[in-house]
């Protein structure tokens, strides 16, 4: 596997500065950083007694329950793929 060099991209989420280090585009890190300060901000609208670090909590659950819904639904996509190429 060949070495990326590592990046900088400076984001805001939900009103704080973070300086993300990675291997990704800068345009994927303001991607990501840009979906979790939406999904932030959907779920305080619909809680708006949670703090900060509630809120991100929630947040991450919420994305990973998302994350595991779309993995599942790919293994389900390619048994099925699997299956029609094995007939």
């Amino acid at each position: 596997m060949a070495h990326k060099d590592k990046i900088r991209v400076s984001v805001d989420i939900y009103n704080r500065s973070y300086t993300i280090v990675g291997e990704e585009t800068a345009s994927h890190v303001r991607l990501v950083a840009s979906l979790v300060d939406q999904k932030m901000r959907e779920i305080q609208e619909a809680n708006k007694h949670l703090d900060t670090t509630r809120l991100a909590v929630l947040t991450a659950v919420n994305s990973m329950n998302d994350y595991l819904k779309l993995k599942e639904d790919y293994a389900a996509l390619l048994g099925s793929l699997n299956k029609k190429e094995d007939k």
